[in-house]
């Protein structure tokens, strides 16, 4: 054999002694197994608290509002599986079942309260809902930072206002001695009074959110445009696109995702239609007209004393709430945009 084949031989063998793996206490056999990915997971999550502890003692306060003011009170809800008294309390109060949620269907109060609640809640859904939209995008389309500064602060400032100066303010406006009645007056109309008009007060309660709340929702969705890249309108208006086809195709889709999740949220409040907006003008139109669930589960309730029939029907309020929100989360998961959870 040659010196040269002996050499690669050599090599050979080098590189397969190489290959053969070799025990050592520091290092397992290959067929033995190995930590699982769960429990790797679970020791870099341990030693990351461990070592950012500053941070996480700064959320205990937030976690402990929560437990005491949010989750430790659902436990008041077994008050609406019995005939509860204040007197004899929690334990000491009859346990009547399903016997309140039964009562529920048949009151013809609790019927009329949903039906308004439901009602006001879609008119809420189908105008108070897209206005700060169209408002953001009315506002983004003015050339004059200021003029747009100005109106923005104009808007913002009815949501700092109380519910209780926003009636008084449209008392004073829409009143029976308002100048929009005195208006009426000099045309010959006599005696119009929108603030205690039963058959406008649905219309009335949607106009109010708007003009009190409408602020505040355009800075979320100016928020949402800011983060819209600027290159894609100055692509669209190389290319010829005039502002409504740039709003068209590059605003509104950029707000597709907020929009998505704003909406989620206010389905699952399509049964809370603001308590004390409605409480302060139900004596001027009439419990027929402005009795909703909230209103109901107070004069019933905290008023009237059947804690055990108000409490079911603030129960299954919160029932039909938690089924509205993941109905509308799974259906924006299948349109692509997203969801909450």
């Amino acid at each position: 054999m040659s010196i040269g084949a002996r050499g690669a031989e050599d090599a050979v063998i080098a590189q397969a002694v190489v290959d053969i793996p070799v025990e050592t206490p520091q290092s397992p056999r290959r067929d033995r197994p190995s930590p699982t990915g769960t429990a790797v997971r679970r020791k870099s999550r341990w030693q990351r608290m461990k070592r950012e502890w500053q941070m996480y003692v700064f959320i205990v306060p937030g976690v402990l509002f929560f437990l005491l003011f949010a989750y430790v009170p659902l436990a008041g809800n077994v008050v609406a599986f019995q005939d509860f008294s204040a007197f004899r309390g929690i334990f000491g109060s009859q346990w009547v079942g399903l016997q309140n949620f039964a009562h529920l269907f048949t009151d013809d109060e609790v019927m009329r309260a949903l039906a308004n609640t439901v009602i006001i809640s879609f008119l809420q859904i189908a105008f108070a809902f897209p206005a700060p939209i169209i408002l953001a995008l009315f506002l983004n389309s003015l050339l004059g930072e200021g003029i747009k500064r100005v109106i923005q602060t104009v808007v913002y400032l009815p949501h700092f206002i109380s519910w209780v100066i926003v009636i008084a303010i449209w008392q004073k406006i829409l009143g029976g001695a308002g100048p929009i009645a005195q208006l009426f007056e000099q045309i010959g109309i006599h005696g119009v009074n929108i603030m205690t008009n039963p058959e406008t007060f649905k219309i009335l309660v949607v106009s109010q959110v708007i003009w009190k709340d409408i602020g505040w929702g355009t800075i979320i969705f100016f928020a949402a445009i800011s983060a819209i890249p600027t290159e894609l309108y100055e692509s669209a208006a190389t290319d010829g696109a005039g502002s409504w086809r740039r709003m068209w195709h590059i605003t509104l889709p950029g707000l597709v995702p907020v929009i998505s999740l704003l909406l989620i949220l206010t389905v699952g409040n399509v049964l809370t239609v603001g308590f004390e907006q409605l409480l302060l003008q139900q004596p001027a139109v009439g419990a027929n007209a402005a009795q909703v669930l909230d209103t109901f589960v107070y004069f019933r309730g905290i008023a009237g004393g059947d804690w055990g029939l108000s409490a079911a029907a603030g129960l299954l309020k919160g029932v039909i709430a938690t089924v509205l929100v993941l109905f509308a989360n799974r259906i924006a998961k299948r349109l692509g945009t997203g969801g909450i959870f």
